[in-house]
C-alpha cells in the first residue's frame, strides 16, 4: 500500500481528500503510482501552499488542470488538485476513509471527477469503479453526473454498459 504522509496534521483545518491513483485503493486494489494526489477547495489553495512550504516542502510547479505539485527529500510528490465545484463542500462533508484511515473522495464524484477528465485511464478506472457498485449505488452515481455535469450522462450511461459487459451485472 502506498503510504501518504501525515497531510491530517501538515493541513490542519484544511479540508482535503485523495483522488487519484491511491484513492482508488478505498474501492478496489490499489494500482501502482508515483505520486499522491488530494483535492482541496480552491479557496485554501494558498493556505495549503504555506503549510507544505512551511513544513519543509519544495514547490515544483503548477497543475495545468488547477493546483500544485510539492515534493519532500524523496517521498512520492503530492500533487494538490484545486476545484471550486458547487459539490466540493458536499462531498467534503461524507468522506469515505481507506484502509489506512485516509479520507477518500465518495464514489460517486470520484466518478464524477474522472468523467470530466476524460482521459483514458480514468474512463478505465470508471469502468472499474462502477463494477463494483450496486444498482442503487448507480442511480446515486447517475444523479450526481445529471445535476453536475448533464452532458456526460450519455458517456456515464456506456461506461456502465461496458463495465457489465466485462465484469458482469452489479450487485443487488
Amino acid at each position: 500500500m502506498h503510504q501518504v504522509p501525515d497531510l491530517q496534521s501538515l493541513l490542519g483545518s484544511v479540508r482535503w481528500v485523495l483522488v487519484g491513483d491511491v484513492a482508488l485503493r478505498a474501492y478496489m486494489p490499489e494500482r501502482a503510482t508515483l505520486d499522491v494526489d488530494i483535492l482541496i477547495h480552491e479557496r485554501d489553495a494558498h493556505v495549503a501552499q504555506m503549510a507544505f512550504l512551511n513544513t519543509g516542502y519544495r514547490f515544483i510547479g503548477t497543475l495545468g488542470i488547477g493546483g500544485f505539485t510539492v515534493e519532500l527529500g524523496n517521498e512520492a510528490p503530492i500533487d494538490i488538485l484545486t476545484r471550486h465545484d458547487a459539490w466540493l463542500d458536499t462531498a467534503f462533508a461524507q468522506p469515505v476513509y481507506d484502509q489506512a484511515g485516509i479520507p477518500v473522495l465518495p464514489r460517486a464524484y470520484l466518478i464524477l471527477m474522472k468523467l470530466q477528465a476524460g482521459r483514458t485511464q480514468d474512463l478505465a478506472d470508471i469502468q472499474r469503479l462502477l463494477a463494483l457498485t450496486s444498482t442503487d449505488e448507480r442511480v446515486s452515481v447517475r444523479g450526481i453526473v445529471e445535476r453536475y455535469s448533464p452532458e456526460l450522462i450519455e458517456d456515464l450511461d456506456s461506461l456502465i454498459t461496458l463495465a457489465d459487459l466485462e465484469f458482469g451485472s452489479p450487485m443487488a
